[in-house]
Order: structure tokens, then C-alpha cells, then sequence
């Protein structure tokens, strides 16, 4: 089935170190299926640098600096994994601005593998249905959310994946979510 999110903008928050398949392949299927899509990251300008398999993996441009990223311009958020993206952005206060804000203004905000500790900094989990990579659960459970095993949890607008093989299903949801057309 082929949907359309023509004229949908998607911001994609990463910085480097992020699992290059959280970020690629989700950027890749929303662009198919018709959105356009911004690489926003803290403090570059250039690109940033995925990690794959144990090591480095390739860049990605950066479209738009995270100082100049507004809300309203998007109409979804993609925060990608991995241990070190998540880890730095955590620690960024405007990233955690940016994070509420789209919270705040009832937009979709997707979090795969590591990334929803940047969600529990944002204090976006307390009595909402989550998944994460396994090793997250206590994390999350302790922030107040409650934890499931699944590919892909929403919660309202709030939407969370387990791992690269759950890359499918989370980009479904976050179609559904923009209430793309068939």
C-alpha cells in the first residue's frame, strides 16, 4: 500500500553516533512515502556521523541546526538510537526544549532503541505505554512509564520501537500518526 504525506515535514534529531539504520531507514520510507525531511543536530553544521556495526559509519548532512529548528515548521518528530546519540543529546537543554515543544503542541514524536532517554529528560514517560531496547526498561519504569516487549508502541502521539528489525512497523505508525492517506 503506497501513502501519501505530501507536503509533511519530518524533523529527525540526531547528533553523531547515531545507529545509522534508525536514521537512514526511517528518513528513507517517510521520504517515500512523500514527506520531506530535515536532519536537525545541536552544534553542527556539516553533517554527523552514524555508528554501524561497531564503528563508524557513514554521514549524514545536516539541514537544519538545532538553534534554528522551530516546532512549527514540522509536523512529527524522529528521534534515532543508538547509545552515544541519545547519551549526548540527553545533556543538550535545547534539546530538550525542542522535544517538549513538539509534546506541547500535540505533534507525533517517535523514539527508537536508545532514544527514549532523551524522552525520560524531557519528563515525556510517566504514565505512558513505551518500548525501548531491552536494556532501557528499568530506566523508563522508574521515570514512570510502563514498559512493553512489542515493535511498536503508541501512546496518543507518542510513538516508541524496540530495534532495527522493528524499522518497518515505526515507520508505519508515524505514517498512521500524520493520518496519511492510502
Amino acid at each position: 500500500m503506497s501513502f501519501n504525506l505530501t507536503g509533511r515535514r519530518i524533523a529527525i534529531l540526531a547528533t553523531d553516533g547515531f545507529e545509522q539504520s534508525e536514521l537512514t531507514e526511517p528518513k528513507r520510507l517517510l521520504e517515500q512515502a512523500g514527506a520531506q525531511t530535515d536532519v536537525i543536530a545541536p552544534g553542527h553544521a556539516g553533517e554527523i556521523k552514524g555508528w554501524s556495526d561497531g564503528n563508524w559509519g557513514r554521514a549524514v548532512p545536516v539541514d537544519v541546526p538545532l538553534d534554528e529548528a522551530k516546532v512549527e515548521h514540522y509536523d512529527a518528530l524522529v528521534l534515532p538510537g543508538g547509545v552515544m546519540n541519545p547519551d549526548k543529546l540527553r545533556r543538550v537543554p535545547a534539546v530538550i526544549t525542542l522535544v517538549k515543544a513538539f509534546d506541547d503542541a500535540g505533534k507525533p514524536v517517535a523514539a527508537i532503541c536508545h532514544a527514549p532517554w532523551t524522552l525520560i529528560e524531557a519528563g515525556l514517560v510517566k504514565n505512558r505505554q513505551v518500548t525501548s531496547w531491552p536494556s532501557l526498561r528499568t530506566d523508563l519504569e522508574n521515570a514512570g512509564a510502563h514498559w512493553q516487549d512489542s515493535e511498536v508502541v503508541r501512546d496518543g502521539q507518542l510513538i516508541t520501537s524496540r530495534r532495527p528489525g522493528d524499522i518497518p512497523a515505526f515507520a508505519d505508525a508515524i505514517i498512521d500518526a500524520l493520518g496519511a492517506t492510502a
